[in-house]
């Protein structure tokens, strides 16, 4: 199987790498068009004469093409690639707003995969989100999800109008957990913690919290229970977050960033 990476950022490197790493692709058999050269520490052992920047010369024999290029770059592109690609070429998307029609009209193919993956897929602890057009058959789907897993883990939906709120709680989600670590961090500076301290303290409370999630397989709310006695020090916490509707704030917030993205995708 032979894919193209259209676009080396963030995210086309992501791919890149986890593809070499996972042993899923060889690295012979991805291929990479891109505005400017990699460094050679970026091409993951990938061949130099695999990476073009000035012309699309990877054809027939593409399987797949991964489109990793901004959402706003996307009809550029388009005219360069739609009378190079063979009809049965599967275009997996990661472009934030564009819709699977919208690829389809400008690429002039007809198997697509749309997804949204977040942050944590630069370290292989990815959340991806994905949709597919009607004719990516079962088995194409399954070859699909296996590469995107590559980069950490993944849903399918079959209604792509919801990767707009996956936008909105996977996607946008990184930052509310950097967000809700500086309100801690700050908290714990201001009872006398320097700011290294407060730091650590913060960093290894969260990264303990999610791994003993993971491991012991309890609800929240279980694991709140265990932290939270009866009239302990954590309740009075959780007492103030309740007064304040902390819950209802951070869902009327995703909500906005769910409606922004459809938005945005209109």
């Amino acid at each position: 199987m032979k894919i193209a990476i259209v676009g080396y950022g963030n995210l086309g490197k992501t791919f890149a790498g986890s593809f070499v790493k996972s042993h899923f692709i060889r690295k012979e058999d991805i291929f990479v068009y891109t505005r400017t050269l990699p460094k050679r520490e970026d091409c993951f052992l990938i061949p130099l004469n695999n990476f073009s920047t000035d012309h699309f010369p990877f054809t027939e024999e593409i399987d797949i093409l991964i489109l990793a290029v901004k959402p706003q770059e996307f009809e550029k592109v388009a005219k360069v690639l739609h009378d190079k690609l063979n009809k049965e070429i599967i275009v997996l998307s990661v472009m934030a707003g564009v819709s699977i029609q919208k690829i389809a009209n400008l690429l002039q193919v007809n198997k697509i995969v749309r997804s949204m993956p977040n942050l944590g897929t630069q370290i292989g602890q990815g959340m991806t989100v994905f949709s597919a057009s009607d004719t990516i058959d079962r088995k194409e789907l399954f070859i699909i999800q296996n590469l995107i897993n590559t980069t950490g883990k993944s849903i399918y939906v079959e209604n792509e109008g919801m990767l707009n709120p996956a936008t909105a709680v996977s996607g946008s989600g990184p930052a509310y957990v950097f967000y809700f670590m500086n309100a801690m961090i700050q908290a714990a500076k201001e009872l006398g913690f320097s700011d290294a301290e407060a730091e650590l303290l913060v960093h290894q409370t969260f990264l303990g919290a999610v791994s003993l999630k993971a491991s012991l397989g309890l609800s929240n709310d279980e694991l709140i229970k265990k932290v939270a006695s009866k009239g302990g020090t954590t309740e009075q916490a959780i007492l103030i977050f309740n007064k304040n509707s902390l819950s209802s704030i951070i869902s009327k917030a995703i909500e906005k960033a769910n409606l922004k993205s459809i938005e945005l995708g209109d």
